[in-house]
């Protein structure tokens, strides 16, 4: 190849080579303004109360109340039945039975509501930690640890996938504070 060839492929390829960094920057910028974009939305899973307190309290007077209203019901019927026969025997007795029903049955909603509140909660934030493992490309089972979640309920999407759980900490060091302010 003689000189002169040599320069024009040297040219092009030289031309052809800033033209792909230009796009990787563009790319890089997109990318940033993407994820600057995303991580509020991100920061709000990862430190999300789960349901709030007036929706916690609105689902617990709604599952209670109508747990109430059936035992309501049977007390009205043994009422109209006590006061159609004019017998009050065993009255007392079936009304202190469905005060104990009606209570193992108010303890054992509420043992639900508060599992569901609980499991919303670190649903939200395996979200959030998803998301920022999508979005950073890092090690979500690091950040999981880090904000308290259990070990066993970390990886487990990745781990049905079939796909590996290794982001690489290159990409964790290089986030800045943007991740820092999530913990602090």
């Amino acid at each position: 190849m003689s000189r002169g060839a040599q320069r024009t492929t040297r040219a092009l390829t030289d031309q052809q080579l800033a033209q792909q960094n230009q796009l990787i920057s563009q790319a890089n910028q997109q990318g940033g303004q993407d994820r600057s974009l995303l991580m509020p939305t991100i920061q709000s899973l990862l430190t999300s109360p789960g349901f709030t307190p007036a929706q916690q309290s609105a689902i617990t007077q709604q599952s209670l109340g109508a747990v109430n209203t059936a035992f309501d019901a049977l007390r009205e019927r043994a009422a109209n039945r006590q006061a159609a026969t004019n017998n009050t025997a065993g009255y007392g007795d079936l009304m202190a039975q469905l005060g104990r029903q009606q209570a193992q049955t108010d303890a054992s909603q509420a043992q639900q509501n508060q599992i569901a509140f609980a499991n919303r909660q670190l649903q939200e934030q395996l979200a959030g930690l998803n998301a920022l493992g999508q979005t950073y490309g890092i090690d979500t089972n690091l950040l999981g640890r880090a904000i308290g979640v259990p070990s066993e309920l970390l990886g487990v999407r990745q781990r049905a996938s079939g796909g590996s759980s290794t982001g690489g900490l290159g990409g964790l060091f290089g986030l800045g504070s943007g991740i820092a302010s999530l913990f602090g």
